[in-house]
């Protein structure tokens, strides 16, 4: 396994839980220096790990945060954006062009700016305008730097009194969770639900389905990983939008269905309806012999289950990647597209 995973992303996933103690730690010591008066709607932009961070944020305390929270994949802001608005530009490498175009854009209209990164341009840029910045830790994936993308954001906002400080409870609880389970998944055997799961869809193409208030952050998450650690396809949508368009799409093209795998989410708090109607289309493509896996962990809290939800994909992932001899870790395709577009001005 070892000469197959050259980079160690098996360490850098088993390390989630002691990435979150120490990201609590780099909030803790985070010191906001400029003034963030009258902040009445929050952007955070960012890309791929960066911006799941962002999503992560919103999916487990949205309902304390009482002003407008979007996330921004892309290199384009609002129209409503100003002086009473908070941009955090986050940028593991510090050098997304996605990213550094929405500061200055952002800048333009003299919005209140801080930045999450380990250095880069973006650090750069935060020194010369007197951002604020936060530095992270260097040397990881940035997919697997999760902890480090979205607790800062936490502390961000309870520097600002836009959140309570209630998040670390159920963060120290969730680490000794994931540390409870990784014993099982990080191991190679078929004790392990995670290995057996990843054997039966590392040669087809996964679909995530998940409901879109409480795991779809987990589903966004879930195919990035198998995309980039397994260099496998992977797709994803959520209910209830998709029983009113992509549910009638199972009905042709039959001869396909043996190359697709379903994964349905599931957590407890899921809306009632939502329960339901993951049911009712399960029994529906269970009677055309679609392959599925209703993935569901146990935990006291939905903190606590949401993380290790998190952990569970990270591992099938990586057990995937193992499956097809490949390692995890480089991103050829990300690296090309990049080097192609430094010869575009």
């Amino acid at each position: 396994m070892e000469k197959i995973d050259k980079d160690n992303m098996y360490g850098s996933i088993w390390d989630f839980p002691e990435n979150i103690v120490e990201a609590i730690g780099i909030g803790e010591s985070i010191n906001l220096k400029n003034k963030y008066s009258d902040i009445n709607k929050i952007i955070v932009a960012g890309m791929g790990g960066s911006a799941i961070g962002a999503d992560v944020v919103y999916s487990l305390i949205g309902d304390e945060i009482k002003i407008p929270y979007i996330v921004i994949r892309g290199y384009n802001i609002p129209s409503w954006v100003d002086s009473s608005t908070l941009v955090i530009c986050s940028s593991y490498s510090g050098n997304t062009e996605e990213t550094i175009e929405i500061l200055e854009k952002a800048k333009s209209v003299q919005a209140k700016i801080c930045a999450i990164t380990t250095g880069g341009r973006l650090e750069k840029l935060c020194r010369k305008y007197n951002f604020d910045k936060v530095i992270i830790p260097s040397g990881l994936q940035p997919r697997a730097a999760l902890a480090f993308s979205f607790i800062p954001i936490l502390f961000v906002l309870l520097k600002l009194n836009i959140i309570s400080n209630n998040f670390l409870e159920w963060l120290v609880s969730s680490t000794k969770l994931i540390k409870q389970n990784r014993k099982i998944y990080s191991k190679k055997n078929d004790d392990n639900p995670v290995w057996a799961l990843a054997k039966k869809i590392y040669n087809k193409i996964p679909i995530i389905y998940a409901d879109s208030d409480s795991l779809n952050t987990i589903a966004i998450r879930l195919k990035g990983q198998i995309c980039e650690n397994s260099k496998m396809l992977a797709y994803h949508n959520t209910f209830p939008e998709m029983n009113h368009n992509e549910i009638v799409g199972w009905e042709k093209n039959s001869e396909l269905f043996e190359s697709y795998f379903i994964i349905w989410l599931f957590d407890k708090k899921m809306n009632g309806r939502n329960q339901a109607r993951q049911q009712i289309v399960m029994n529906m493509l269970g009677e055309i012999g679609i392959d599925q896996f209703k993935l569901e962990v146990m935990g006291n809290d939905f903190e606590e289950r949401f993380f290790l939800l998190i952990h569970y994909g990270d591992w099938l992932s990586y057990w995937c990647a193992i499956l097809h001899k490949i390692d995890p870790s480089p991103v050829k395709n990300i690296d090309i597209l990049k080097n192609k577009l430094l010869e575009i001005k």
